[in-house]
């Protein structure tokens, strides 16, 4: 996943609002293989507020931001930004099913 690949990425796995033809505000990529992330379920995460689990190491990820706000699929238009951050999940049975927030400042 690329900072240019928004666009085709959102198109393709068919992301909007739930239950809706809306575009979604925002899409966060983690650049990981899935054994990586689900780590953090296990002895790479610790429980954080919401039921989330924050990963002890940063991860790449790729954050697409909607350009026009209030577009229907397919006229989703999108910018990529790279960044490098701590990440929060959700985990059920081991398993990670939903990015909940990138983590900025670094608590103790």
């Amino acid at each position: 996943m690329s900072i240019t690949r928004c666009n085709s990425e959102i198109q393709s796995r068919g992301i909007t609002e739930t239950d809706s033809n809306l575009c979604k505000e925002t899409n966060t990529f983690i650049r990981a293989n899935t054994n990586t992330i689900k780590t953090i379920c296990g002895l790479a995460g610790e429980p954080t507020a919401g039921g989330l689990t924050k990963s002890l190491q940063p991860f790449s990820i790729v954050v697409c931001s909607l350009k026009n706000q209030g577009a229907r699929r397919p006229h989703c238009d999108y910018r990529g930004q790279a960044r490098t951050r701590r990440i929060a999940i959700r985990c059920e049975d081991g398993f990670p099913v939903h990015f909940g927030r990138d983590i900025v400042h670094f608590e103790n």
